[in-house]
């Protein structure tokens, strides 16, 4: 008794379309055949130029930090739940309940980010505070306009109509500084002896 197909297949032929059984020939794609998988590349390693790249850029940031060279700083941080973007003597506004009080100067520490014309210093997710510090002051804590909530349900005799405001906290960024060198660990006393 002689069937359609035939599972003894020498490799060569097993891409073929027409040795699979009718019902195969739908998923049957010609990208995924023998030939073309076996074709490999090789990958050059690069690591001992990358790591040169790396530090090459570190020292160029470092030493426009150290000459204080960088210009005005841009930082992303994260108050509120939002990302704002913000430089020096602006004015950001965070919606919602939130503590601090007037006239509170504070630290904002969640920096994902901080820029300079010539670099920018990503943080994983967030960058070290002991590397950069942005520091504003509260100046003012009020509630926005009145915003109207109106509902009805038609033929149903329903309609309520409520007015609520929100509560807001206007900030002004004082100073974005980077305090340190990049890529520098501080040292730290009272640790020796102590194993961890």
């Amino acid at each position: 008794m002689t069937t359609e197909f035939d599972p003894v297949v020498s490799p060569q032929l097993a891409s073929t379309a027409q040795l699979c059984p009718p019902s195969l020939h739908r998923w049957l794609h010609w990208s995924t055949s023998i030939e073309k998988l076996s074709h490999q590349e090789e990958v050059i390693d690069t690591t001992t130029e990358d790591k040169q790249i790396t530090k090459d850029v570190i020292a160029r940031v470092n030493a426009q930090l150290e000459q204080q060279t960088q210009g005005r700083l841009f930082a992303v941080i994260h108050a509120g739940g939002k990302q704002f973007k913000v430089t020096p003597e602006d004015i950001i506004i965070i919606e919602g309940y939130w503590p601090p009080l007037f006239g509170d100067i504070i630290t904002l520490d969640k920096v994902l980010l901080v820029g300079a014309s010539d670099f920018t210093l990503i943080g994983r997710p967030i960058l070290s505070p002991e590397l950069v510090c942005v520091t504003a002051t509260v100046i003012e804590k009020s509630l926005s306009h009145i915003k109207t909530h109106f509902r009805k349900k038609r033929r149903k005799q329903y309609m309520r109509i409520n007015f609520h405001r929100t509560p807001f906290t206007m900030l002004r960024i004082n100073s974005i500084d980077l305090k340190g060198c990049v890529n520098q660990k501080k040292d730290v006393e009272g640790i020796a002896g102590r194993i961890f």
